[in-house]
C-alpha cells in the first residue's frame, strides 16, 4: 500500500524565478531602449556627462601619443649620435676656453663623421637700422659659425642659403628663425641688410628652427674670417657640435673631453642633445597622468549623474513597475531591466566620448602638422569603461525598483 506524499505548495515567484533565464540579453536590451527612447532629452543630458569624461581621457591620451610619436619621430630623424663640446668651469669657478686646436683634433677622431664650430661675437648686436638703440637687442646674439653648421645639426634653411667659402669672407649673415622673427624679416630676398656691431651686413639665409641647437634660432651667424676680421674673435669655439658613428657614440663620448683639450679635460663638457629630447617625451606622459586623474574626475560626476536620474526614473515609473509584477515581471526581471538601462546609457555616452575624443585629436593633430594616433587602448577602453560605470551606477537604482511590491508601486502611481 502506497501512501500518496503531497507536493509542497509551490511559492508564487519560484516558476517565475526559472523563466528568468529564458530572457534574452536581446530582450532586455529592446527594453531597456524602449527606457530610454521614451525620455530622450534625460537620457541625452545623462550621456553627455559619460561623454564628456570619456572624451576628456581618450582626447588627453590621444594628443599625448600624437605628441609623443612627433617628437621621437624627430629624433628618429636627426639622429640620437650629435654630441655638443663646450667650456665648463674650473675648480674655482672661473670659465674655461676651448684651444682653437680642439675642432681639427677632434675631426681626426676616427668615429667622427664631423664637426662643426661656433664661436662667440662678444659685445656685437643686431639691428634693423643704426637708428634702433644698441640696447634694444631683442635677445639676439651674435655667432661666427662654420660653413657645415646646417649639416652637423640636421638643419635646413627656410630661405636663402647658408654661409660658404666664398661669403664667410664677407659682411654676410644668416639668421635664425627666431632673429628672423625679431627682425621682422620674413625671407632673404633682394638686398635686405641688418646693422651688425657697427655694420652693415646682408642677409643671406634664413635656418629654420634647429630641434637640437634652439639657442642658435636665436642668434645671427656670420663667417669666423670677418668676426676675426672687424671684431677680434679668438679662435676659440663656444660650441662644438660633433656627429658620431651611431655604433660608437658612447665611445667617442668619452675620449672627446681629452681630445678637444688635452691639458684640461676636467674642463670641457660633453652632452648629447637627443637626451634632452627623450626627457620632453617622458615629461609629456607624465603630465598625461596628471590630465587623466581630472578626467577621470569628470567621468566620476557623470557616474553619479546616471545614478541620480536612475532613481529619479525609479520613483516616476513605479506605476509601470507595478504593471508589469502584476503582469509575472520578479524582482530579478525589473532589476535587469533598470541595470540594462543604466549601462546602456553609459555605453552610448562612452562611445560618444570616443568620437569627441578622437575628433579632438584630429584637429590638434592637423593645427600642429603631426602624425594622429589614439592608442588601441583608448579605443577600447573608452566604452568599456561606460559600460562598467553605468553597471555600477545602476546597483542601486535596480536594486530599489526590485523592492518595490506590485501593490505598494500600483498604489504609489
Amino acid at each position: 500500500m502506497s501512501v500518496a506524499v503531497p507536493r509542497p505548495a509551490t511559492a508564487p515567484d519560484e516558476p517565475r524565478e526559472r523563466d528568468v533565464a529564458r530572457i534574452s540579453l536581446r530582450e532586455l536590451l529592446a527594453v531597456a531602449a524602449l527606457g530610454l527612447r521614451s525620455r530622450r532629452l534625460r537620457a541625452s543630458l545623462s550621456a553627455l556627462g559619460i561623454a564628456i569624461g570619456i572624451g576628456a581621457m581618450v582626447a588627453v591620451v590621444g594628443i599625448s601619443a600624437s605628441s609623443q610619436a612627433d617628437l621621437l619621430a624627430t629624433i628618429d630623424r636627426l639622429g640620437t649620435n650629435l654630441l655638443t663640446v663646450a667650456p665648463g668651469t674650473a675648480f674655482l669657478g672661473q670659465s674655461e676656453s676651448l684651444p682653437n686646436t680642439a675642432v681639427p683634433m677632434i675631426k681626426h677622431m676616427g668615429a667622427v663623421q664631423q664637426a662643426a664650430a661656433v664661436y662667440s661675437v662678444s659685445g656685437a648686436t643686431v639691428r634693423r637700422t643704426a637708428y634702433v638703440p644698441a640696447e634694444q637687442t631683442g635677445g639676439i646674439g651674435v655667432d661666427a659659425a662654420d660653413t657645415n653648421v646646417p649639416s652637423a645639426l640636421g638643419g635646413d634653411m627656410a630661405s636663402g642659403h647658408f654661409l660658404n667659402a666664398a661669403t664667410e669672407n664677407y659682411p654676410t649673415v644668416v639668421l635664425g628663425a627666431g632673429a628672423a622673427q625679431t627682425l621682422q624679416i620674413p625671407a632673404a630676398t633682394g638686398h635686405i641688410q641688418v646693422f651688425l656691431g657697427g655694420t652693415w651686413f646682408t642677409v643671406v639665409g634664413i635656418l629654420n628652427p634647429l630641434i637640437l641647437a634652439p639657442d642658435l634660432d636665436h642668434t645671427a651667424l656670420i663667417g669666423l674670417p670677418v668676426a676675426e676680421r672687424l671684431f677680434k674673435v679668438q679662435n676659440s669655439p663656444s660650441t662644438i657640435f660633433v656627429r658620431a658613428n651611431v655604433d660608437r657614440v658612447q665611445n667617442v663620448s668619452n675620449l672627446l673631453a681629452p681630445t678637444a683639450d688635452p691639458q684640461t679635460p676636467d674642463g670641457v663638457q660633453v652632452s648629447r642633445p637627443s637626451d634632452s629630447l627623450e626627457a620632453r617625451a617622458a615629461a609629456k606622459t607624465q603630465f598625461t597622468t596628471l590630465l587623466l586623474a581630472l578626467g577621470a574626475v569628470a567621468l566620476l560626476v557623470g557616474g553619479i549623474g546616471i545614478a541620480n536620474i536612475m532613481v529619479i526614473s525609479v520613483l516616476e515609473r513605479r506605476g509601470e513597475i507595478g504593471l508589469r509584477r502584476a503582469l509575472g515581471a520578479t524582482r530579478r526581471h525589473i532589476s535587469s531591466q533598470f541595470l540594462m538601462e543604466s549601462a546602456l546609457l553609459a555605453t552610448l555616452g562612452g562611445v560618444a566620448g570616443l568620437i569627441f575624443g578622437a575628433v579632438a585629436t584630429f584637429v590638434y593633430s592637423v593645427a600642429q602638422n603631426q602624425p594622429m594616433v589614439v592608442p588601441l587602448y583608448a579605443v577600447i577602453a573608452g566604452p568599456a569603461a561606460g559600460l562598467l560605470i553605468g553597471a555600477v551606477a545602476g546597483l542601486y537604482p535596480a536594486a530599489k525598483a526590485a523592492r518595490l511590491s506590485p501593490t505598494e508601486a500600483l498604489r504609489a502611481s
